[in-house]
Parts: structure tokens; C-alpha cells; sequence
């Protein structure tokens, strides 16, 4: 079993955006979104998500036009119809699109469905797009293309149209913690943060041609980013400072004044560790969230309080669910917090 990459893109700055809405879409608004732990950027797609162990796949080509008729869908189709003709499994196809012509939808207001909601005679002219496109690419075998194929292949697209801004996509990170949610200029700069991240894997290393025999030495190749270094952009964004690139925080030298030189430097490592390991963790993301959000609120209530003071004014249901911290590094994440907003 092997893939060989075929028709990866250079950037094309007009569909950027729609590959960052594509991500933050996969990342956010599915129901199997807290599976997906890693965005594959223009290797086997535009986008493909992978799980924790590189062995389940959401394939994802995003089109940026706002009007597309049935056969340039269908035409956009083709390299999901490539993934489906290969070796390689893929769990899911998604086409997400920034708007189609009235011909397409039976039902105008569903942005998310398949090919129940598309009219019959649109369904036919997609086919037909889709098959015309495959006798132009190079890397699909054309030759054995049935129409029992293309149905099949059809009736597993889910088509996702765009209607949110994206600040709308941005403040699906946050989810429902209003407390933390900064203006739109800042909700849009860092959608632009997450969108010149995802660009520059486009550059990283040329992947033309390059053959793999399984689905998780796409990795290998560095052009992923996590939820984690998603969540670490935004809320570095949020408190105005890098969460790892500087020395320990100002206000963490309260706690660390009073360990013995020998310690320091494991005291800020295994702290910085432990925050790493909640960054990272999408299955406790939302408490993760809900215990930032805690502290934030709690030092904008009480400006004038310690890390000490403020650890004891947190809510400690909130703290005991949160289990990467030990009373150490949650101050050192209060301390953080607190030098960000100061």
C-alpha cells in the first residue's frame, strides 16, 4: 500500500482564508471535531485532519468562489475523488465551498449536507464536471471510472458552504467562555496568526512526487499544526505575551524566590511542562478553557493580589478537573496570566 503526493499547491493567497475557515471548521463545528488532533496542510488535500495516531482521516478541498454552479463542484471534487481511489483510508470527504448558485440546494438554508439536498439535475452536471476534470489530471487513472462509482463516491461528500466572518471562526476556540472573547480586531488577528501558520507550511519542503507507505509518515514532513498550537496562538493573542518564549514570569518570582537554586530551574521546566501537557490535551480542553477563563476573571476582580491570594480565590472544582497543574505550575499559569494583562 503506498501514496504518492500529486498536485500539491504553491499558496494561492485568494483561497488562504478558505483553507483557515476549512481548519477552524474540522477543529471546531463537527461532532467528531475532539478527535481530530492534527491539520495535515496541503499534502493529501488542501487539509486533511488526522487523529492522534495518524491512522483516521477527514480529507478536506476548500474553493473560495461564492457562486459555484453544479459542474464547477464538481470539478472541484477531483482530488477527493483521487484520495478515494487510493490505497489509503479516509473516513470522511469534505467539499468546502464559499457559496454555490441557487441550482445546486433542494433546500436553500442547509449549509452543511449531501447530495439528498441536491437537486437531480444539478447532481447529473456535477458528475459530469467531476468526470471531464478527471480526464484532465494526470494522476487519476480515467480509464475505469463507472458511473456506480461516481455515485458512490458522491453519496459520502459532505458539502459545507461558509457563513460566518472570520472572527466567527475564531471565537469558536473559546467556545462559549464570553469573558475571554477580546474585540473583532483581535478575533481577526488572530485568524490572520492561524492563516500565515497554515500558508507557511505550503512552504516548508517541497513534497511533489514523494511516495509514503502509511498515512502517518505524512508527519514526517512537518506541514501540521495541532489544536494545541492553535489554542497556545490564540491565547498567547489574548494576554498579549508568548506563553514559552521568554523567561519565567515577573510575578512567578514571588513562588520562586523561596526554592533553593538547585530547584529553579526544574521548578519553571516541570511548570512549563504541565502547561504544555494542558495545551495540548483535547480531550480536557473545554475545562482548560473554563479554568483559564477562572483566572483571568479572578485577577481583572482583584489587581492588587498575589499569585498566593489568587490561587486561593479560584474556584477549586474548576482547579481539581483541571489535572495537568499542581498547585506550583497552576501559579506559574496565574503568574503568566497576570504579567499578560498587567
Amino acid at each position: 500500500m503506498s501514496y504518492t503526493i500529486q498536485s500539491s499547491e504553491k499558496l494561492r493567497p485568494s483561497g488562504a482564508e478558505y483553507e483557515t475557515k476549512a481548519l477552524l471548521y474540522l477543529m471546531n463545528f463537527r461532532l467528531d471535531s475532539p478527535e481530530v488532533y492534527y491539520y495535515v496542510v496541503d499534502f493529501f488535500n488542501d487539509l486533511t485532519g488526522m487523529n492522534r495516531t495518524g491512522r483516521k482521516m477527514w480529507d478536506i478541498q476548500s474553493k473560495g468562489a461564492k457562486n459555484s454552479s453544479p459542474k464547477a463542484l464538481g470539478k472541484e471534487l477531483v482530488t477527493l475523488f483521487k484520495n478515494y481511489k487510493s490505497d489509503f483510508d479516509f473516513n470522511c470527504f469534505v467539499l468546502f465551498v464559499g457559496g454555490v448558485s441557487p441550482t445546486v440546494r433542494i433546500d436553500q438554508n442547509k449549509n452543511i449536507f449531501d447530495v439528498e439536498n441536491i437537486q437531480p439535475g444539478a447532481f447529473e452536471k456535477m458528475k459530469q464536471g467531476l468526470l471531464e476534470e478527471c480526464n484532465d489530471k494526470s494522476y487519476i487513472d480515467n480509464t475505469n471510472i463507472s458511473n456506480k462509482e461516481l455515485d458512490d463516491f458522491l453519496s459520502k461528500i459532505q458539502f459545507v458552504v461558509d457563513d460566518k466572518k472570520p472572527h466567527e471562526y475564531v471565537k469558536s476556540i473559546i467556545k462559549t467562555h464570553t469573558k475571554l472573547i477580546p474585540n473583532e480586531e483581535i478575533l481577526n488577528a488572530i485568524f490572520n496568526e492561524i492563516r500565515d501558520n497554515q500558508a507557511s507550511k505550503k512552504n516548508s519542503r517541497v513534497v511533489e512526487n514523494i511516495t509514503i507507505e502509511a498515512s502517518h509518515e505524512a508527519l514526517n514532513y512537518s506541514r501540521h499544526l495541532t489544536a494545541g498550537e492553535i489554542r497556545l496562538l490564540t491565547i498567547s493573542r489574548i494576554i498579549n505575551r508568548n506563553l514559552f518564549e521568554k523567561g519565567p514570569p515577573l510575578h512567578f518570582y514571588l513562588i520562586l524566590n523561596s526554592v533553593p537554586d538547585e530547584r529553579k530551574k526544574d521548578v519553571i521546566l516541570e511548570s512549563q511542562l504541565a502547561l504544555s501537557r494542558a495545551l495540548f490535551n483535547k480531550n480536557n480542553a473545554n475545562t482548560f478553557w473554563r479554568l483559564f477563563e477562572n483566572i483571568y476573571s479572578t485577577i481583572v476582580q482583584n489587581p492588587g493580589d498575589n499569585v498566593n491570594v489568587l490561587y486561593d480565590k479560584l474556584d477549586h472544582d474548576i482547579v481539581e478537573q483541571c489535572y495537568e497543574f499542581d498547585v506550583i505550575s497552576l501559579k506559574y499559569l496565574i503568574s503568566l496570566i497576570k504579567d499578560g494583562i498587567e
